[in-house]
C-alpha cells in the first residue's frame, strides 16, 4: 500500500517497476547491473482517482503521461536499485500529492483609483514622447 493522502491509497499492484540499465558513468558495473527503476502507474484506470485529480494529474505530469493515460517516472539518480525504487515512489506521491490539492479559485477585484491614475498619466507621457519624435508639419 502507498499512501498518497488520507483519502488517496494506492495498491502496491496498481504500480509497476521495472529495472533497467543506468544511463552515464557507473564504474565496471554499468554494463551488468540494473540499477535504474522505470514506474509505471495507470492513471486513467486507477480506481483510488476521482476525475478531477485525474485531470490536474494530465496537466502535472506533461510528457510523463503517455496517450493510454499511464503515467511513467524514470530513476537512476542513485546507483543501488533501492534508492532508485524510493527515489521513484516519492516522487509519484508528489506528483499525485500536487494533483489532489485543488487550486484555490481566482476572486476578481478592481483596479484601486490611484492605480487607474499612474496608469493613465503614464499612457499619456508615453504619447507625448512619441509626438516628439514625429515629424514636424509644414507651416505654411
Amino acid at each position: 500500500m502507498i499512501v498518497v493522502t488520507a483519502a488517496m491509497v494506492l495498491a502496491d499492484e496498481e504500480v509497476e517497476l521495472r529495472f533497467v540499465r543506468a544511463p552515464g558513468p557507473g564504474g565496471q558495473n554499468v554494463n551488468k547491473v540494473a540499477t535504474a527503476v522505470e514506474l509505471r502507474f495507470d492513471a486513467a484506470r486507477s480506481p483510488g482517482l476521482s476525475e478531477a485529480v485525474r485531470t490536474r494529474l494530465r496537466t502535472l505530469a506533461g510528457r510523463r503521461l503517455t496517450a493510454d493515460g499511464v503515467l511513467v517516472i524514470q530513476a537512476h539518480r542513485f546507483r543501488t536499485q533501492e534508492r532508485n525504487r524510493e527515489d521513484a515512489v516519492e516522487r509519484l506521491v508528489a506528483l499525485l500529492r500536487a494533483a489532489a490539492e485543488a487550486p484555490r479559485p481566482r476572486r476578481a477585484t478592481r483596479p484601486t483609483r490611484a492605480s487607474q491614475e499612474r496608469r493613465i498619466s503614464s499612457k499619456k507621457q508615453r504619447a507625448v514622447t512619441k509626438r516628439g519624435r514625429q515629424r514636424p508639419e509644414d507651416g505654411g
